[in-house]
Order: C-alpha cells, then sequence, then structure tokens
C-alpha cells in the first residue's frame, strides 16, 4: 500500500466510509429495513447484528462508527488532516468489515 496518492487521502476517507455504508445497506435490503439516515442504519447494525443477534463483534461496530466519524471529518472540516499511516488502516479495516459481511451472505443465502 504505499502507492497511496497523499493528494486525495479525504476523499478517499469517503469512499472507504461508503464501501461499509453499502454493505450495511445490503443488510438492511436483505431484512427489510429501510432508512434515509446513516446513524439509523448504523444503530439498526448494532442493535441487530452485535448486541441481539451476535452475529459480528464490537470490533465490526467501531469499524463502522470510526469510518463514520472520519468521513464526517474529511468531508466537512477544513482543518482536518489525515496520514498515509491512518488511511492504510482504515482501508484493511474496511476490506475486513466488507468481507465479514460477504462471508454472512455466503453463509444465509
Amino acid at each position: 500500500m504505499s502507492n497511496i496518492n497523499l493528494d486525495n487521502l479525504e476523499t478517499a476517507q469517503n469512499r472507504i466510509y461508503y464501501a461499509i455504508f453499502y454493505a450495511v445497506s445490503a443488510l438492511a435490503y436483505e431484512n427489510d429495513f429501510i432508512t434515509s439516515k446513516h446513524k439509523q442504519l448504523m444503530g439498526w447494525f448494532n442493535k441487530k447484528f452485535i448486541h441481539e443477534n451476535k452475529i459480528f463483534g464490537e470490533n465490526m461496530f467501531d469499524i463502522y462508527k470510526n469510518s463514520f466519524s472520519n468521513r464526517l471529518k474529511g468531508d466537512y472540516e477544513i482543518l482536518f488532516l489525515t496520514n498515509k499511516e491512518d488511511m492504510v488502516k482504515s482501508i484493511e479495516e474496511a476490506a475486513f468489515f466488507v468481507e465479514e459481511i460477504k462471508k454472512y451472505f455466503i453463509k444465509v443465502l
């Protein structure tokens, strides 16, 4: 991952969040849960998949929550700066998150 373009890290953070968001949206769709609110979707995921059914570990919610927070900072805070190491970590976490959702779908469908 050493070839990350340092000019667009805040934009990349946005895309990382949306990879997670769309993975959770797929879960919501499959479970007949519809919302247009990001925080409502996040809360539903936490309640249904982390706490009630214990399908995923709490680290999955932490990844989701941190990604959302970083996206907001990158999109709306003028002075927010991220660095290459944090970006690599975010990419790895998002890849893990999406892979876990994929494994879930393979198991239940």
